[in-house]
């Protein structure tokens, strides 16, 4: 994924100054240790990796996913993946010590990367590791993911655990990689009834994808009471995006992260998708203005605006209504619905 979303987000809130305010504090990365990696990925992969660092392609790099298309080798891939995870670990003792009691790594989220591959653009899974970090201390975790895409890497990674609690709002697999992530899909042994997916039709709107967390996720959080809650707050849901098909809006996003923000946990939050990198930027700009109470005009700074040709932090115009797939898409989110309530809330003793 492009890292220019990241330094679009970065001149974003420096130009809103947001830097500055008295809850903000900026903590440099360190890159993760081999130990670190080895908490979720195999050595063979892991050395892999570290082979391409300079751009050399190996004989054995489709062997571990890598190549053209999602998972392209570049140079310094092992050490740019080294920073990306090792900011989540970061955050993560920053919330584990108490030195903070939120934090916000925009460079995380890379949910898709298994054990021993790559996938979906995702080398070494940020969120696995700083979750297992955690776990370590003996503190349950509850994770929310609302990227487009569905978390699969973080649910193989805890499927079968009841100290984990996995949330995925996803554009459904039917229509979008990485083709799972179905309601049906609940775990297994100990952990049947923690992995949770609520999968969506295409060009659902933010009122819907509200409506069913709503009706969903908080319910499963408050009975799950965890120690800690993760969010990967992936932004390839908005309308704007070029690869995917959800009708999410900033000011949709905003609602989601404002109840984040309502619950009593200590909170990390994560990057993750998003292909519309002015979308990506506003948006996570607005998550963290929610995470460190601050509120930002909509007119974006003139640096910014006159550098980037947008002038507004929020949409400003609604985005294009399927009018032919409305009642589609309702009672798919119904059914998706429907289907957690029958299926997942037994397990934490909702009726």
């Amino acid at each position: 994924m492009k890292p220019v979303r990241l330094k679009q987000t970065y001149e974003l809130l420096q130009a809103y100054e947001a830097f500055d305010h008295k809850n903000v504090s900026l903590e440099p990365p360190f890159p993760a240790s081999i130990e670190d990696l080895l908490t979720f990925h195999s050595p063979e992969y892991i050395n892999a990796v570290e082979n391409l660092n300079n751009g050399n392609e190996t004989n054995n790099a489709f062997n571990f996913n890598f190549g053209p298309g999602d998972n392209p080798i570049y140079k310094n891939i092992f050490d740019a993946s080294l920073l990306s995870t090792g900011g989540s670990l970061v955050a993560a003792k920053l919330i584990e010590t108490g030195t903070v009691d939120r934090a916000f790594n925009i460079s995380g989220g890379l949910h898709h990367a298994m054990p021993g591959y790559a996938y979906g653009f995702c080398v070494f899974n940020d969120p696995v590791i700083a979750i297992k970090h955690f776990l370590k201390q003996g503190l349950k975790v509850a994770y929310v993911d609302i990227d487009c895409h569905h978390g699969d890497g973080v649910q193989h990674a805890f499927y079968d655990t009841d100290a984990v609690l996995t949330i995925s709002i996803h554009e459904s697999g039917q229509f979008l990689f990485p083709g799972t992530g179905w309601v049906e899909e609940l775990g297994t042994g100990k952990g049947r009834g923690y992995s949770v997916n609520l999968p969506l039709h295409p060009y659902t709107s933010a009122e819907i994808i509200m409506w069913a967390f709503n009706q969903t996720v908080l319910q499963l959080i408050d009975k799950f009471n965890p120690d800690i809650l993760v969010t990967q707050l992936g932004i390839d849901s908005h309308f704007n995006d070029p690869i995917t098909h959800l009708n999410q809006t900033a000011q949709g996003f905003e609602s989601i992260i404002k109840e984040f923000d309502k619950l009593p946990y200590p909170w990390l939050a994560v990057g993750g998708g998003g292909y519309d990198t002015i979308a990506v930027a506003r948006c996570w700009a607005i998550a963290f203005a929610v995470m460190s109470k601050q509120k930002l005009s909509n007119k974006i700074p003139t640096q910014y605006s006159g550098k980037y040709s947008v002038d507004s932090l929020y949409d400003p115009q609604p985005p294009p209504t399927h009018s032919n797939y409305q009642s589609t898409i309702q009672s798919y989110a119904e059914n998706s619905v429907l289907g957690i309530q029958k299926m997942v809330f037994p397990t934490f003793g909702i009726r």
